[in-house]
């Protein structure tokens, strides 16, 4: 392990804003600000954002910024990654932004209804390709049945990707179980260049795609039917 990592995971452990909990202590104990982060981490009573998968918090941060009525969490299990996210939010004062480190199947052990979760972001996910890995596409329907456990009725998902395959499959299982598809989008610098959140914040890996010309697409759909809400 390089001297970089150890230097963040470090400073990780000195960031109020990064949670980094032992599984099996959550396992058997539970997490204590599961029901609570508005109230015992952020202090109010405001919404939370989750960036899922959020490498190195490009997403969370600009977000915190941009809305500071609003509370942001960054989930990632690589914490050498958004260590630079929580750096960034000590730095700059950005009280309204977390990180937590964990696997995101895991994610329920986190957040329940009370927490008041009314909007997801996965950026730019591994497409997780193979037929037997479709059980981990951070869209599909085993995932997004976790994220219901906590979502609020009227909460969304948002995906960014630059991958064809991962898009379609996204809308497709939309269509098949009846979600509402609030929003998508092919290519959003080809047909949405000015918006302000989906072409103005962009990601490491979102750089890098554009710098080999993929189109980067986007959808955003709500995970309830109109009569379980």
């Amino acid at each position: 392990m390089g001297k970089n990592k150890l230097f963040r995971f470090a400073q990780n452990e000195t960031f109020e804003n990064v949670f980094q909990p032992n599984f099996y202590e959550v396992k058997e104990e539970g997490f204590p600000l599961k029901g609570k982060w508005r109230q015992e981490y952020f202090g109010n009573d405001n919404p939370i954002t989750l960036e899922l998968g959020c490498g190195k918090g490009e997403y969370t941060i600009a977000m915190a910024r941009r809305y500071p009525e609003r509370n942001f969490i960054g989930v990632d299990i690589k914490g050498a990654r958004f260590w630079r996210g929580a750096r960034t939010a000590v730095d700059e004062g950005i009280r309204n932004v977390a990180f937590l480190r964990t696997r995101i199947d895991q994610i329920p052990n986190f957040f329940d209804k009370s927490d008041l979760v009314n909007e997801i972001w996965v950026t730019f996910p591994d497409p997780q390709p193979r037929e037997s890995k479709i059980k981990k596409r951070l869209t599909g329907v085993q995932m997004v049945n976790r994220y219901r456990t906590f979502l609020s009725p009227e909460g969304s998902i948002n995906l960014k990707s630059d991958d064809d395959m991962f898009y379609e499959f996204t809308l497709e299982t939309v269509k098949e179980n009846h979600w509402p598809l609030l929003d998508s989008c092919p290519d959003i610098y080809g047909l949405r260049p000015d918006d302000e959140l989906l072409a103005g914040v962009q990601t490491f890996y979102e750089r890098m795609w554009l710098e080999m010309g993929k189109k980067i697409k986007y959808v955003k759909f709500r995970p309830f039917r109109s009569n379980e809400r």
